[in-house]
């Protein structure tokens, strides 16, 4: 398929689809007068995420990449504006404000009706439309498919949650999304690396994960959110510009990438035995 040179598909064989929407840093030039600063719009993207899952390709994974920075728009919230966790603070389609609540755009320069609906049409719908002919392309050769939606967030974020996240957040939107063979092999690959996991604790899947999962159609999704500290040498409590993000190193990364390998690997094992 032709893509635009923001939007990256790498098409494999196997029935498994990596998607990966938060972890592009790119900021249209229009936008950054509106902003408050770069280093703020970029503050909460999943830093190093598609380095961390390089090895995909290797399993025999699609890939869809949107380079585009989620200040512009949130290609895992729903359009229709209904809140993915009611009652809980979270963020926008075209976000205003960080996870720690500060404002992205100058006074008065916040995107209306017109803005979020011409980024939705230039980033958004392009992004499930290519997540839509992959999955339909895969489910018919296998009959049955995994969309592993992946993200991170630092450890702390006192607005969004209490305390420190568990290192691996399995969302699966309260089982709706996917058989449970699928969750409950995923939380073993979790459990045997002696670190902290949830199954659908705060983060229980965004809407990538709500929309696509139709298990009794074959398309099983399952979201993880990653603690920073996982897999980098995550600063305690508030960032500045002088300290995030932190580089990535391969040596920290690591063992929570070889946890990965497992949790793809039964990933496919799961879609395979379909």
């Amino acid at each position: 398929m032709t893509c635009p040179d923001w939007l990256t598909v790498r098409r494999g064989d196997a029935p498994l689809i990596v998607s990966l929407p938060h972890t592009g840093t790119d900021l249209p030039p229009r936008l950054l007068p509106r902003l408050v600063s770069p280093w703020r719009a970029r503050k909460d993207a999943d830093w190093w995420v598609d380095r961390l899952y390089a090895f995909a390709a290797d399993l025999g994974a699609t890939t869809v990449r949107t380079a585009v920075s989620r200040t512009a728009i949130d290609v895992n919230r729903d359009p229709a504006g209904v809140s993915l966790y009611p009652g809980q603070a979270t963020t926008e389609l075209c976000p205003t404000t960080t996870f720690d609540g500060e404002p992205l755009y100058r006074d008065g320069q916040a995107p209306d009706a017109a803005d979020i609906a011409e980024r939705r049409a230039v980033w958004f719908d392009p992004y499930h439309a290519a997540l839509d002919a992959e999955t339909a392309r895969l489910k018919a050769r296998h009959g049955r498919v995994v969309v592993y939606d992946c993200h991170s967030i630092r450890s702390v974020v006192p607005r969004l949650f209490e305390g420190r996240l568990p290192v691996f957040n399995i969302g699966t939107n309260g089982g709706a999304s996917c058989d449970p063979a699928l969750s409950t092999g995923v939380a073993e690959a979790c459990r045997a690396t002696g670190r902290s996991f949830v199954v659908d604790g705060r983060f229980r899947g965004g809407f990538i994960t709500r929309r696509l999962g139709r298990p009794a159609d074959g398309v099983h999704a399952i979201q993880m959110e990653l603690a920073c500290r996982g897999y980098m040498g995550e600063p305690e409590g508030p960032v500045s510009g002088a300290d995030w993000p932190v580089p990535y190193d391969p040596e920290v990364a690591a063992p929570t990438r070889d946890a990965l390998v497992r949790i793809l690997s039964h990933c496919l094992a799961f879609a395979r035995a379909g």
